[in-house]
């Protein structure tokens, strides 16, 4: 059996487990030796096949990647699959963490994911046993000893003993630091401003010496660098982009999906791989369902309960309301449930569904603006966005998705047709 957290993942027999396998923020952990999770659903095309092929050939470089698609894609899962991979895992010493854990991702600077990138390579290395040579932990000892004396004031107070921490301790202490004070923040900040090229430099030994170690070189791969509003992408990966080309070794970066549809994504296009929602009907025909994105969509449900538990009408209605989009699948799902669990029943109908979907629609009622339903009426009737700067804060609320068909197209979401239709 698989956990994350305590959580079991059981195929429901009843609508009170099925409430449960349906949490919005469940990214699906693989097994130890790469085993395929229970409710993991194998999406159309597998469009992350790419970005395996890619790591898997053969680089005279490091390839950095920029990793993007919808909030609730499944981006996260994938990821997930990837860092235990048993090809990746023979080219490489995968190391996948989220941003969340070692930064204030509301307030998040180019020099918290060095900081990060740094961190977390000696901590995970050091975890696993590794060691790294002597001459070179001296060195990094070295450095850390410049950075405390520079942020001397930022530990004032403190004990002699919680000032000469370890490396590791080190790491850590600056990391939560940079995460939790907003004061002590801004100045680590300007310390690693002042020695950039420093920061980098210790990413690029630890890196190095990992691959001399281990025999192939570190994967570092970022989750939930998509998360920062546009500004803080901007900043990242557009007036950065240089400095987090540098560290030697192959990164997967996690972008904002906005990024994609603004100038700068210019700067990543070369390495940027977008995750596709599911492909529900055809562009400009929505009366033409596709039956193999329908099918996952199902498969995504039957995977976590029993199909009695749900009426026929009522899973088609869900799927289509999900827009192919798996969180979204599982926000109907889990308001669904929760109204026929209140009515005393013991399966979905369709008026469960069609009630999920109202109250999806009225929260979005309240924040669309008049010019934006007037935007979302125009790509429900082109599928397409002809504005990337009105399209891009709809992206972000997931207003409209995107999908591919070769050339990439979009369509409102389907909750909010209703709300597209009243008169103005």
């Amino acid at each position: 059996m698989l956990f994350i957290m305590d959580f079991q993942y059981i195929l429901a027999t009843d609508l009170d487990r099925a409430w449960l396998n349906f949490e919005l923020d469940l990214p699906l952990q693989p097994g130890p030796q790469g085993e395929t999770n229970p409710f993991y659903v194998d999406r159309p095309g597998n469009p992350t096949a790419r970005l395996e092929r890619e790591l898997l050939r053969e680089y005279s470089q490091t390839p950095k990647y920029f990793f993007s698609g919808h909030r609730g894609c499944g981006k996260s899962t994938e990821l997930r699959r990837l860092a235990v991979n048993p090809k990746i895992l023979k080219s490489y010493w995968p190391i996948h963490f989220t941003i969340r854990d070692e930064a204030d991702i509301n307030n998040l600077d180019f020099k918290d994911v060095l900081l990060a990138i740094g961190g977390r390579l000696y901590r995970e290395y050091r975890k696993t046993g590794g060691k790294l040579p002597e001459e070179l932990l001296k060195e990094l000892n070295s450095w850390r000893g410049q950075v405390e004396t520079e942020v001397k004031t930022v530990f004032a107070g403190r004990t002699e003993k919680e000032i000469e921490i370890g490396l590791e301790a080190f790491f850590a202490n600056v990391g939560l630091k940079m995460k939790l004070e907003p004061a002590t923040r801004s100045e680590l900040r300007q310390v690693f401003e002042r020695n950039l090229s420093d920061l980098v430099s210790v990413i690029n030994k630890i890196a190095s010496a990992i691959h001399t170690r281990e025999q192939r070189p570190p994967l570092v791969l970022i989750d939930d660098l998509d998360k920062p509003d546009l500004e803080h992408s901007r900043e990242i990966f557009y007036d950065h982009r240089e400095t987090m080309l540098q560290p030697n070794c192959p990164m997967v970066y996690t972008v904002s999906s906005p990024l994609f549809y603004s100038p700068e994504f210019q700067a990543i296009r070369d390495r940027a791989i977008f995750l596709p929602n599911v492909k529900l009907h055809e562009q400009n025909q929505p009366a033409i369902l596709n039956a193999e994105g329908y099918q996952a969509m199902r498969m995504f449900v039957h995977k976590r309960m029993l199909p009695d538990l749900i009426a026929g009408d009522a899973l088609d209605a869900a799927i289509h309301t999900s827009g192919g989009l798996f969180r979204e699948m599982a926000r109907v799902m889990r308001y669904a449930i929760d109204l026929a669990s209140a009515s005393g029943r013991r399966r979905v109908e369709i008026a469960d569904v069609q009630n999920a979907e109202a109250d999806i629609r009225g929260e979005y009622r309240r924040f669309l603006t008049k010019e934006q339903r007037a935007v979302l009426r125009s790509i429900r009737l082109h599928n397409r966005y002809d504005e990337p700067n009105q399209i891009a804060p709809l992206l972000q609320i997931l207003a409209v998705l995107e999908y591919a068909n070769g050339e990439p197209w979009c369509d409102v979401h389907p909750a909010l047709h209703k709300l597209v239709d009243e008169a103005e």
